[in-house]
């Protein structure tokens, strides 16, 4: 960290992000009210949908949700299949789960409102610290700090930080800048301030090239004086990704293309919980190849032996902590009925209605392939 990390005017950040935001804010269908007296629920959807996802993706799923579950008491009796099937493409699933969850849990504690306080928010699934404080501050108003990813890379050039912002100490500082920038922001501005503040990092104090001659701080900021821009934030080495290679088993009723498939639920409470996929997994060193892989799977997955037949196609994806190729093969039943042993559940379906289950995207490719096959 550089001298005197703290010296830097919060009344005077906090001032000038509200005023540029007012200015340069993007006009969002979650932003119709001012930032501190918004719908919490809608804050907290558009919040949950926006880990990890760009924003220009997120406003069509945004407005398909609004559509279909508009207040928080329709998402709480909606079944998890209906949330988990608008919920498709958006990728990390467990925001679905946890909101439609959570929404259950506001319904039965809370009378259908949101809590206005941390603590309570915190008790919530899926809700962590950085949603808390999103929420308290663009909808109740209150001066509660924000950290994300943009809010990271704007305080770690401002301060010049020159520590590792995974470190959890300089974490924890990040966090109490946040909090005395907030506490700084005039009475019931402190959302617009933090708002401000995500904007900044998303339009100007960008990860590559950031746009310091548009920057309404680039006089306070120490990384700027210093020019240490391209090199803040400081964070540990990426782990290389590893990759796996995945057998899925496409299994027909009768002739393939013309009858049922067979598709299994994944478990909960692991990856991708909840949706429906072609069942398969992943390849161990003692499978001869990929058929073999897709044999010992469905037997230890499902009970039951099938042969394998022609690949159909093979899909690559890439997962936040690693990647895979995917290939999918046709198959039948050999000895045995399906069981739902390292799954949820299993049906026998139509090629067309297979549109009516939420799939991971990977497996929404193989339908794609199937029905060019058709």
């Amino acid at each position: 960290m550089r001298d005197q990390p703290t010296n830097l005017p919060f009344h005077t950040i906090a001032q000038r992000l509200i005023d540029w935001h007012a200015e340069h804010q993007r006009s969002l269908p979650w932003r119709s009210m001012p930032a501190g007296q918004r719908d919490s629920y809608a804050v907290w959807v558009s919040e949950i949908m926006a880990q990890q996802t760009r924003i220009g993706v997120v406003v069509d799923y945004f407005n398909r949700w609004m559509e279909c579950f508009p207040r928080l008491v329709v998402l709480a009796a909606a079944s998890q299949q209906d949330v988990l099937k608008l919920w498709e493409g958006l990728g990390y699933y467990s925001r679905a789960r946890n909101l439609h969850r959570a929404a259950q849990l506001v319904v039965a504690e809370h009378d259908g409102v949101l809590p206005a306080t941390r603590s309570a928010l915190l008790k919530l699934p899926g809700i962590g610290q950085y949603t808390a404080g999103a929420i308290l501050s663009l909808a109740y108003g209150q001066a509660e700090p924000i950290v994300d990813g943009n809010v990271k890379r704007t305080f770690a050039r401002l301060w010049d930080m020159d520590r590792s912002i995974d470190e959890t100490e300089t974490l924890k500082e990040l966090w109490e800048l946040a909090g005395e920038m907030v506490r700084a922001a005039p009475d019931g501005k402190a959302g617009e301030a933090n708002e401000g503040l995500m904007e900044l990092g998303a339009l100007v104090c960008l990860p590559q090239k950031p746009r310091c001659l548009l920057c309404p701080l680039a006089d306070l900021c120490l990384a700027c004086q210093n020019g240490t821009q391209s090199e803040r934030p400081v964070r540990r080495p990426r782990k290389r990704t590893p990759h796996y290679q995945v057998a899925a088993g496409v299994i027909w009723e009768g002739k393939p293309l013309q009858s049922r498939v067979l598709i299994a639920q994944r478990p909960q409470n692991g990856m991708l919980g909840g949706l429906w996929e072609f069942p398969g997994g992943k390849a161990e060193p003692e499978d001869s190849d990929l058929p073999a892989t897709l044999r010992r799977e469905i037997q230890e997955e499902m009970g039951m032996e099938i042969a394998v037949g022609e690949k159909i196609t093979t899909v690559q994806h890439a997962y936040t902590h690693f990647s895979i190729s995917l290939h999918a093969f046709h198959a039948h039943i050999v000895e045995g009925t399906p069981q739902a042993i390292g799954c949820d559940d299993w049906t026998w379906t139509t090629l067309a209605e297979l549109a009516n289950y939420p799939f991971p995207i990977t497996d929404q490719k193989i339908i794609t392939a199937l029905q060019d096959g058709v």
